[in-house]
């Protein structure tokens, strides 16, 4: 593996660093408070522009083609200034790669520029359910054929974006008498369709400006041809979008661990306590030592996971590595710049309150820690057996 960014890289890095600093940065602790997403959305549609949002998408649907190791770097740099832009970026490069990856020709040229442009603010990926979370081949959400026509219901949880995407990645029952996971299939599902509601926006921890929803289907009847991919294989669809998703949020989890570490370690250079400033003793140099080192870590396992996927290489294990890490690591990083900056930490008057908010729920979307941890353990297994 080559560890230098390409100059293409390098300009897509450097282009995210400018827009998150001129754009993000200023309304960030603002859009946190929740009362207006105005300018999140008005972001997304400037991402959009940039060409952000199909970061790893062919140029004939509207993407840039530049690969994963560029959409990695891209939402590190836009998750320094605002995680709640990087969630909804991460998510909507992710629904323009499962169509490409699964859905016709049609489906493609019909969603995929929509998203790419921000035409659409945002696309929705709706896998999780209450009783199928960590597991969800256990989904009970049900797709029964009806003549062209599938009527689907069922709810959804925790979907980003759901006010705003303009079309939702949907998983339902197909085939309920079919082994577990294999009766499942994935359709595309426009908002707005009759009998799709959105459903209450859930009060979270942090990310505030990005909204997070249920979503209930009530004989919600989409047309036959909106199924992507083949009958009862949706399952292995999920499977394989999440394992790429893992390198989003792994990265933005990267991008909020630096910016903690950042602020703090700047802030170290200017309070001054026994006559000196604080940058001066051990205690916090070490956490410096410690919190850059291992964000430095995770930079190289994502990187590498990154990497792979982009060579073709099989990266599951190395997607699961460098999210599980990468998660742990910005927590653990929030919590050192929290301890350096004394009681203002705690404060919201210091950026630092938000990105430990923010941080937190990296090590449980998108696979949580426990989950990360199976997968290497079973990856590593195969290998002896």
């Amino acid at each position: 593996m080559y560890l230098d960014l390409t100059e293409e890289q390098k300009l897509i890095q450097d282009t995210a660093r400018d827009f998150a600093r001129a754009e993000l940065e200023p309304v960030a602790a603002a859009i946190d408070s929740g009362h207006d997403r105005a300018p999140l959305l008005a972001n997304l549609k400037k991402l959009a522009e940039l060409g952000f949002m199909g970061l790893n998408v062919k140029e004939q649907y509207g993407g840039t083609e530049a690969g994963v190791v560029a959409f990695s770097v891209a939402i590190t740099e836009i998750a320094r200034a605002c995680a709640s832009t990087a969630v909804t970026l991460s998510v909507n490069n992710m629904v323009c790669e499962v169509i490409q990856a699964v859905g016709n020709e049609e489906q493609k040229l019909a969603y995929i520029p929509k998203i790419c442009s921000g035409e659409y603010a945002a696309g929705g990926f709706a896998l999780t359910e209450t009783g199928a979370g960590s597991d969800p081949s256990s989904m009970s959400a049900q797709a029964v054929r009806d003549g062209d026509f599938y009527v689907l219901n069922g709810s959804k949880i925790f979907i980003t974006s759901a006010p705003y995407a303009g079309v939702f990645v949907v998983w339902a029952v197909t085939d309920k008498d079919a082994p577990k996971g294999k009766g499942i299939s994935c359709f595309l599902v426009e908002n707005g369709t009759p009998g799709l509601v959105i459903g209450k926006e859930e009060k979270k921890m942090g990310q505030h400006a990005s909204a997070t929803n249920e979503l209930i289907f009530d004989n919600c009847r989409i047309p036959a041809v909106a199924m992507m991919g083949k009958l009862n294989d949706g399952f292995r669809i999920a499977v394989a979008e999440l394992t790429g998703g893992r390198i989003g949020i792994g990265s933005l989890a990267l991008g909020v661990g630096l910016a903690a570490m950042d602020f703090s370690t700047r802030y170290t250079t200017e309070r001054v306590q026994f006559g000196q400033k604080i940058s001066g003793f051990q205690a916090l140099q070490w956490m410096m030592a410690d919190g850059y080192t291992e964000l430095e870590a995770a930079r190289l396992l994502l990187m590498n996971a990154a990497w792979r996927k982009e060579s073709g290489k099989s990266y599951a294990k190395e997607a699961s590595m460098a999210k599980l890490f990468a998660t742990e690591s910005a927590n653990r990083a929030c919590y050192k710049a929290m301890q350096m900056l004394g009681g203002y930490g705690y404060t919201q008057d210091y950026p630092v309150e938000r990105y430990t908010r923010d941080a937190r729920i990296t090590s449980i979307y998108e696979g949580t820690s426990e989950i990360q941890r199976l997968i290497i353990s079973r990856e590593i297994l195969r290998n002896f057996s």
